[in-house]
């Protein structure tokens, strides 16, 4: 598989999830728009066998060089890649520590874990596996309760978590607000938790998303319609230096 399959894979699977992503792709395309993807992000535990560097392995294996490591919070950390072909996108991949959840949380995500086949992790195609595992709608809840990050994960299994417009690469848009009217003004609705725009120009970063699909997914006792995954939209500023912040969070600050 070469650097393209694997994205374009990985696309396939985000797009049934969410299906917004494609139809604004189409719109922008339609527009006259080139898309760049700045980075995709996917998840895991941070359970040996699946943590980051297992999701990382199949992406090394087609070029892409680990780089730069952040801790997003007490419970999650996160590491970047970069391919040596600078037109395609980051990778950057999650992981979600448990021994920072209750231990009811941590219960149910040993019982999903406890499902996989042996040397499940050493899978080519682990990045964009599925979800390996069955659960119930009310340990899917019980998760939520705690973790958006533990759910979701649950809920879907291993793929793209999102996607993201790299905003300076477009050529009809001066700004990311600009572009966010745009997809108002089109329908899409934007995740305005926090703000609709994150981080600053002084930041050196800006992001924004839409709000996620909701679609139907078969639990192992029912099947409940929930929030799928966003579409990202992210405008990266100059540093002192004239190179772009290649970071995923606000240059000098914290997560």
């Amino acid at each position: 598989m070469t650097s393209i399959e694997l994205l374009e894979v990985l696309w396939r699977g985000f797009v049934a999830a969410a299906p917004q992503a494609q139809c604004i792709r189409e719109l922008l395309i339609a527009r006259g728009e080139i898309l760049s993807n700045d980075h995709v992000a996917l998840r895991t535990f941070a359970v040996p066998g699946i943590e980051i560097e297992a999701i990382a392995r199949p992406f090394e294996a087609v070029g892409w060089l680990p780089r730069e490591r952040y801790q997003l919070d007490g419970r999650l950390r996160a590491r970047s890649w970069q391919h040596g072909d600078a037109a395609l996108p980051r990778v950057l991949i999650s992981e979600l520590a448990l021994d920072e959840l209750s231990p009811a949380a941590q219960a149910v995500i040993r019982r999903l874990v406890g499902q996989l086949p042996a040397r499940f992790g050493e899978r080519s195609d682990l990045p964009w596996a599925g979800r390996p595992w069955q659960v119930s709608y009310a340990d899917y809840r019980l998760l939520g309760a705690e973790s958006e990050y533990a759910a979701w994960l649950a809920a879907f299994g291993f793929g793209a978590h999102h996607f993201t417009i790299d905003v300076g690469a477009l050529a009809t848009f001066p700004d990311l607000a600009a572009l966010d009217a745009f997809l108002v003004e089109h329908g899409f609705a934007l995740d305005d938790s926090g703000g609709t725009i994150r981080g600053s120009r002084a930041e050196r970063i800006e992001h924004s998303a839409t709000r996620p699909d909701r679609i139907a997914v078969a639990f192992a006792d029912a099947t409940v319609r929930i929030p799928s995954c966003r579409y990202e939209l992210l405008r990266r500023y100059p540093l002192p230096s004239g190179e772009l912040f290649a970071g995923f969070v606000p240059a000098g600050g914290s997560a």
